[in-house]
């Protein structure tokens, strides 16, 4: 078991806890917060290889990602009050799956030869819909859409890759190196409050004022 399937199973691990978190205080039920879990963690993916027509789907073809989850939920229910003051922690574990969804997407879309600009986007929909979803089912505005740069840094950990990429630099310190960029900006924008900026008037209203 290599490294980086290892950050993969930790990020579906923390993942998996955040979604299982939403639900319950949702007040959602057992079945409610296992089918909430399963999309965060894996919804990503999953759309990017029906997007990618691959087969088998990613947690169709590794049951190791449906334990992940399972457990995932369990520790949940048992410790969620002991998780929640682990936020810092369960944030770091979230943010280095952000970075390892991103760059393991984008090498899928790169396998089934796909432009590199749209291996990107497949590496970005793989850490961010995941958690999109979660959020539409659980009627709340999805966190990427409103505050906090998020998949923007998946995009400049997936640029950063690319570009290594076609310098040969080796393929594993490539990835590590795409993933840490991943997690310094997600790092460094929720510590210092960044934000992208929002869309509020257009040339013609500001030249009115």
């Amino acid at each position: 078991m290599d490294v980086i399937y290892i950050l993969d199973i930790l990020g579906t691990f923390a993942f998996a806890v955040s979604g299982a978190l939403v639900a319950s205080d949702k007040k959602f039920d057992l079945f409610g917060v296992l089918i909430i879990a399963f999309v965060t963690a894996v919804g990503g993916g999953m759309l990017r290889d029906l997007l990618i027509n691959a087969h088998p789907i990613n947690w169709i073809g590794d049951l190791n990602y449906l334990y992940t989850i399972f457990i995932a939920v369990i520790t949940t229910i048992l410790f969620k009050s002991k998780i929640l003051p682990l936020s810092k922690t369960m944030f770091l574990f979230d943010t280095v799956g952000l970075g390892v969804f991103t760059l393991l997407g984008l090498q899928k879309g790169l396998s089934y030869n796909l432009h590199p600009i749209i291996a990107l986007i497949m590496g970005m929909t793989s850490a961010v819909f995941g958690g999109v979803l979660r959020d539409v089912l659980t009627n709340k505005v999805p966190l990427i859409f409103e505050k906090e740069i998020y998949a923007f840094a998946c995009l400049a950990g997936g640029i950063v890759f690319l570009i290594l990429k076609s310098l040969h630099v080796d393929n594993q310190l490539n990835f590590m190196i795409a993933v840490s960029v991943v997690v310094v900006i997600r790092v460094i924008a929720v510590k210092f409050h960044l934000e992208l900026p929002k869309i509020k008037d257009d040339i013609f209203t500001k030249s009115n004022k």
